[in-house]
């Protein structure tokens, strides 16, 4: 009988399949909530471009708040536990939207609150999932790990935008929000499923007393700032990310105010554009192979960030749609490509007991400016447009190639040994790196 499924690989890795499932199933869901809750604010509570903004804002504040010492704890604390909190949290938190909605009592505020507080455990289930891949799975797996996941990932900005379209055009953005809050439960009850136990976790000591929660983290910038190729790809990503993020940030003002798009035809150029993303993640282990891990590193960046130049030209109407279309592809591509490469190597050079603290210092550096981006987009939007405020973030974009172009990576093909762990400074010294250069 021909066998139809494969069976090598992560195929056999049961542990691996239950949390690609709790993954697939919470993307499918965010892709929808993503694109649902600044519509509650735009459609049912008629905010304006900068509260719109405001909103980006505040859902990734936590990021600059939170982002450091929960790496901290993550490398204290078993990460499984905290993978489960962080979904059925951000569950509960959710459903209160379509509860307001039914209530008639549906304010910005809550929507302010509700932002945050799922961005809390968001920082929180973030740090944890991308050090607790590692642990579950081999060393020489872990791109392939990643590839996966990012397969679902892409899989869901195909489909879910447009299924959250159709949701928030049938039944008003809350119910999208409410199958986001659904989403939860499901990755939630598949992490719960999985069955290796973690190895235990050694928290370092100085005569016989655990070192401070400060000590812990200077470790970790330690690690990432010490080390050129992570700064560089941390200098890249939050530039890239600062200015995407301002020009994101009223973009669906704009699609919907001056393109005049309905909420089913954002969705479905979510939907058609994101194919770029589905292609790079089944393509992006052949191409960093072919190319290298630096020049493909390069290569990407140097593509991402102009794409919204697409966007900020695109007619009024129906023409628009091609435009957007053609920039979702080209920016879902490279993005997904760039994301795979990076994190896995940043994943395989990274000793075990630092990944919570690495991934932490990582996602503070690059995560922490899309706030900032958001607030800047909301503010430069009202000062000189919104068209005017995209064209910004596409040339901003376009500079972050430059600090993987400037560094050692841009040398690196294959995927490097992990780092020495014996060679980083102990735990009790205080002595910092020289800062980052550009």
């Amino acid at each position: 009988m021909p066998r139809y499924w494969p069976s090598g690989g992560l195929w056999r890795h049961g542990d691996f399949l239950k949390l690609w499932s709790a993954e697939t199933i919470s993307q499918f869901g965010s892709q929808a909530g993503q694109l649902a809750l600044p519509l509650v604010a735009i459609l049912v509570l008629d905010a304006s471009a900068f509260e719109v903004a405001v909103l980006g804002t505040v859902e990734f504040l936590p990021f600059i708040i939170f982002t450091l010492p929960a790496g901290v704890w993550v490398d204290r604390l078993p990460r499984r536990p905290i993978l489960i909190v962080g979904d059925f949290g951000r569950a509960a938190l959710l459903t209160t939207i379509p509860i307001a909605y039914v209530a008639d009592v549906l304010s910005l505020t809550q929507l302010f609150v509700v932002g945050f507080l799922v961005g809390v455990c968001q920082v929180f289930f973030d740090v944890a999932y991308q050090s607790y891949l590692p642990s579950l799975v081999e060393r020489e797996q872990i791109i392939e790990g990643n590839s996966k996941l990012e397969i679902s990932r892409s899989a869901a900005q195909v489909a879910g935008p447009g299924f959250g379209g159709a949701l928030v055009q049938i039944l008003t953005a809350p119910w999208a929000v409410f199958a986001d809050a659904l989403s939860f439960v499901g990755s939630g009850l598949f992490v719960l499923r999985i069955r290796k136990v973690e190895d235990a976790v050694e928290v370092a000591t100085v005569d016989g007393r655990k070192v401070s929660l400060w000590t812990d983290l200077k470790e970790g910038l330690r690690f990432v700032l010490g080390n050129p190729n992570l700064r560089a790809q941390a200098g890249c990503t939050a530039t890239s990310n600062f200015f995407s993020s301002l020009a994101f940030s009223i973009f669906l003002v704009f699609a919907v105010r001056e393109l005049h798009l309905s909420a089913g035809t954002i969705g479905l150029i979510f939907s058609v554009g994101a194919a770029g993303s589905l292609v790079a993640a089944f393509t992006s282990m052949r191409i960093s192979a072919r190319f290298g891990i630096g020049p493909t590193s390069i290569v990407m960046a140097v593509l991402f960030g102009p794409t919204f130049v697409l966007v900020a030209i695109a007619p009024a109407g129906n023409g628009a749609i091609p435009f957007l279309v053609a920039a979702q592809l080209v920016f879902g591509f490279t993005v997904v490509v760039y994301n795979i490469v990076q994190v896995s190597y940043r994943q395989a050079i990274c000793p075990p007991r630092l990944q919570g603290r690495m991934n932490s210092v990582m996602r503070f550096m690059v995560w922490g400016t899309i706030p900032l981006g958001t607030l800047a987009g909301g503010a430069l939007a009202t000062w000189i447009g919104l068209r005017e405020t995209i064209f910004v973030g596409a040339v901003g974009g376009a500079s972050a190639f430059l600090w993987l172009l400037f560094s050692p990576q841009r040398h690196l093909r294959d995927m490097p040994e992990p780092v020495d762990d014996s060679a980083s400074l102990g735990p009790t010294e205080d002595v910092m790196p020289e800062p980052a250069s550009v």
